[in-house]
């Protein structure tokens, strides 16, 4: 009997991995079938001066398939174990995508115009430009507007699900173990009592994947840019509980007091800063963390960790305008936490995201 119940209980499990599963492979397929198409289409169109990938070697495909297979398997399990909950593996706008979907295509010209001309500072002339940095100032993957426009907020998730094959969310999870780990030191206080800031909240996908592993915490998101920041707040206004709190800065110099966070978090922002940036962002990190607190990021496998995928590496740097890339993929990451001040520093690759882990001696 006993035996009995086990198997049927298990059934709405094996159906919710199977879901989960199928969403990941047709994922998977849109991002390839896009990839393929736009390569074939600048094949034939595009205009001289458009550079070209280079070929892969025998086997990275299948590296990459098999990574990838690894990372979601990862995430399934993860949710299973109760580190984050199962819907949280389906929380994807696909109604929203769809309809912005075309106007990726629509952009297409004008980033292969930004290509051939090496124009890396076409934004809008509404832009103060004495309101950031200069190294913030250009189109960071050609994309129109860089980050200044609500037109390129609002294709910015799509974007980036294409290039990753849907795995983009997934490869944010990562950051969601050594974050409540690191938690634990705070084990004592209330689940509210929590504050956890999110670096580069962008529009707001690593914040929605904080909500659901922390319902209680208190979460804040800060960002550079303001068109970003109102995409991130029109995607989280619509989850349940306490909307985070949303704040426009420089990572660099944030507008919080000493140690007012019990962790920090950071996903795909390090291999755009210039070195010196990077530096400076980790430092600030340290700076806001109570002692004991954790610094969870999250960014590009590198050179060391991923020899495997070289040419996957560099023909993203080549085709998309990432100036500060090739520094990133051979700086240390260990060694500026260390240098800032963390201990208890690790490190661990998932498909194709780095994830580093540090705490602030109590």
């Amino acid at each position: 009997m006993d035996s009995l119940d086990h198997r049927t209980a298990s059934v709405p499990e094996t159906l919710t991995k199977l879901a989960y599963r199928t969403m990941q492979q047709g994922k998977s397929l849109m991002g390839l079938a896009h990839k393929e198409a736009t390569s074939r289409l600048m094949g034939l169109l595009a205009p001289e001066g458009v550079p070209r990938t280079e070929p892969l070697p025998d086997g990275v495909l299948n590296n990459l398939r098999q990574s990838m297979d690894r990372l979601t398997e990862q995430d399934w399990r993860e949710a299973e174990q109760g580190l984050y909950p199962t819907s949280l593996l389906f929380d994807a706008p696909w109604l929203d995508w769809a309809t912005r979907y075309p106007l990726l295509w629509l952009d297409l010209p004008q980033t292969w115009r930004r290509r051939q001309e090496r124009n890396v500072r076409d934004l809008p002339s509404t832009v103060n430009s004495e309101a950031y940095p200069d190294y913030y100032l250009q189109n960071f993957h050609h994309q129109t507007d860089g980050y200044l426009s609500d037109h390129s907020a609002a294709l910015y998730d799509l974007g980036v699900e294409i290039l990753f094959n849907g795995t983009a969310d997934p490869m944010r999870r990562r950051i969601l173990r050594p974050l409540r780990r690191g938690l634990e030191a705070f084990a004592t206080r209330p689940a509210s009592a929590l504050r956890v800031l999110d670096v580069a909240a962008g529009t707001g996908r690593t914040l929605r994947q904080l909500r659901g592993a922390l319902p209680q915490a208190q979460l804040v998101g800060l960002d550079l840019s303001s068109a970003y920041l109102r995409q991130a707040n029109r995607w989280l206004s619509q989850l349940p509980g306490e909307l985070p709190q949303l704040v426009q800065g420089n990572a660099e110099a944030m507008p919080f007091a000493d140690g007012c966070f019990q962790a920090v978090t950071c996903v795909f922002l390090f291999h755009e800063l210039p070195a010196e940036a990077r530096q400076n962002v980790i430092s600030e990190a340290f700076r806001l963390l109570e002692p004991g607190g954790v610094l969870v990021l999250a960014d590009s496998v590198q050179l060391q960790d991923s020899p495997e995928f070289k040419v996957v590496m560099n023909n993203f740097r080549r085709i998309f305008h990432e100036p500060y890339y090739r520094d990133y993929l051979s700086d240390s990451i260990e060694t500026r936490l260390s240098q800032a001040g963390f201990a208890a520093i690790a490190a661990e690759s998932h498909f194709m995201t780095r994830i580093w882990s540090a705490r602030k001696p109590a």
